[in-house]
């Protein structure tokens, strides 16, 4: 039956030029679609760019805070700072507002509207602008914390000195030391004793030696006598002592 069949009814077997053919402008077209879709998000941003840059003008000159500029990429993003961006969402017309922190990141604001995320951004820009101020005060105090404690060091030195010259001493060579006024002894007797405690130190120190060395040996001399001797015959012969 299927013998009898005209030539134009029988099935044509698939092409594979004709599927990949095909297959490349489905690319062709998706990828123009992608690069529309991508260039409208770019002219979006640029927008709302402009839409801040009067707020930024009004910062302080020569503030390097904020550098904004659009990052060229798979999704867009329009960057106020080193840690917050503006990109849009799946619908490509939302703005959203986003700040990297040491806690992760965080959405300060999301809306269609133009208006909304420039004041959202104006705000952030106020309050970078007093946690610089509040920074560099505290730097400034903790600079200045230092200088006045090595002041203040300085002038109970001077108060020392002052008071050791009206007393007629002079402070001692090693700095360890008190001077001989502030013990309540004179100075040769003091030496007397400190040579004396050496000297007790010292034999002190040899004494002790000499016991724990005594110790040591008369222990050796007793385990020699329980088991050594006994040890030593059975294994070598007759002992040495």
């Amino acid at each position: 039956m299927d013998e009898r069949k005209s030539d134009h009814l029988k099935p044509v077997p698939p092409s594979l030029r004709s599927a990949i053919r095909r297959a490349r402008v489905e690319s062709a077209e998706q990828s123009e679609a992608v690069a529309d879709l991508r260039e409208a998000e770019v002219v979006r941003l640029e927008l709302l760019l402009e839409a801040i840059r009067p707020v930024l003008d009004q910062a302080p000159e020569g503030l390097e805070l904020f550098d904004p500029g659009i990052a060229h990429g798979e999704r867009p993003r329009l960057f106020l700072d080193m840690i917050s961006f503006v990109d849009l969402g799946h619908d490509r017309r939302t703005y959203r507002f986003f700040q990297d922190t040491r806690h992760g990141r965080v959405l300060i604001a999301e809306s269609p509207l133009i208006e909304r995320i420039v004041a959202a951004m104006t705000n952030y820009i106020a309050r970078r602008l007093v946690e610089r101020e509040q920074a560099l005060a505290s730097d400034w105090r903790s600079r200045e914390a230092p200088s006045n404690g090595a002041k203040a060091s300085a002038r109970v030195l001077q108060s020392a000195g002052a008071a050791r010259a009206r007393d007629g001493s002079r402070p001692p060579a090693d700095g360890s030391a008190r001077p001989a006024a502030a013990t309540g002894l004179p100075l040769k007797r003091r030496g007397w004793l400190v040579v004396a405690g050496d000297l007790f130190s010292f034999l002190l120190l040899t004494l002790g030696s000499v016991t724990f060395i005594a110790l040591v040996c008369f222990g050796a001399y007793a385990a020699w006598n329980a088991w050594g001797r006994a040890l030593w015959t059975a294994r070598f012969g007759p002992p040495p002592i």
